[in-house]
Parts: C-alpha cells; structure tokens; sequence
C-alpha cells in the first residue's frame, strides 16, 4: 500500500481576463451650479478639484483608446504663466477635441467639440454667461462618459 497525502484545497485568485486592469468606477457628479458655489466658499480650491477630476477621468476613458494623455490641470496652469495665457488656450482646445472624441466613440450625439470650447468659453465671454455655459456642456458630456464607463466599461 502506498500511502498519499490528504488533498489541500489552495487558494486561488478570482479569475482576471489576460492584460486587463480591473475597470475603475469613477464618480459622474459634475454639476456647474455645485461648482460654482462651492468654489466662492472655498477661496476657488473645490473649482482646481473638480478640473483635476476632469483631466483624470478624461484620461482613464480615452487612453486606452486613443493613446494619449492630457496634462495636469495644475501644470497647465504654470505653462498658461510662462506663456501669458496662451497654453491654456491650447490644452482647452485638445482637452474639448478629447471629449467630443469619445462622445462620438461610444457613439452619442453630441456637438461637444473644440468648436464649443471656442464660442461658449472664449467668444460667450463677451456676453459673461458663455464660460458657464461652456462649463455645464462640459459637466454633462463628461457625465455621460463616466456613467457609460462605469456601465459598460
């Protein structure tokens, strides 16, 4: 007789699909009313917050898709110094092309493009409502991009 050892169940872990990260839940709460209030009361801290979270969603959406990475909010501000104001201009026109990208990837109609940033954000400044006007067309489309994420991946 020969004698053989007990079976030991080992502990295995759950199983994951090859070279595929676990999907990120990002929050889709941007609200420009929120934001703006918010913004007063904290001395304009909860507005950099909120763009941070815009560049970092914009970029766990897009990247794996179209290979890019948009830049810090906070590094653009510093270039938007060196440049006197014009990298800003520059990044808001790529971050907006970005999103209406993949708007249009993950196939919504939408016209959010850098077309919007242009005349909402820059000419709509004349009529002082058309940078917040700018910035809930923004808040929405990113809404839509995080909340479809966060369903369908």
């Amino acid at each position: 007789m020969s004698y053989q050892q007990p079976y030991q169940a080992q502990y295995q872990p759950p199983y994951q699909a090859p070279n595929q990260a676990p999907r990120v839940i990002l929050k889709a709460d941007f609200s420009l009313w929120k934001t703006f209030f918010l913004s007063i009361i904290t001395l304009g801290i909860y507005g950099l917050i909120v763009w941070i979270r815009v560049v970092k969603n914009i970029n766990v959406l897009a990247s794996p898709y179209d290979g890019k990475k948009t830049m810090g909010y906070i590094p653009m501000i510093l270039l938007g110094i060196i440049t006197f104001g014009i990298y800003p201009l520059v990044w808001n026109h790529q971050l907006c092309d970005r999103i209406g990208d993949e708007l249009r990837r993950r196939r919504f109609q939408s016209d959010f493009s850098s077309t919007t940033f242009w005349l909402w954000g820059v000419l709509g400044s004349l009529i002082i409502v058309g940078p917040f006007i700018f910035q809930h067309k923004l808040f929405e489309s990113m809404n839509m991009l995080t909340e479809h994420h966060n369903m369908y991946g």
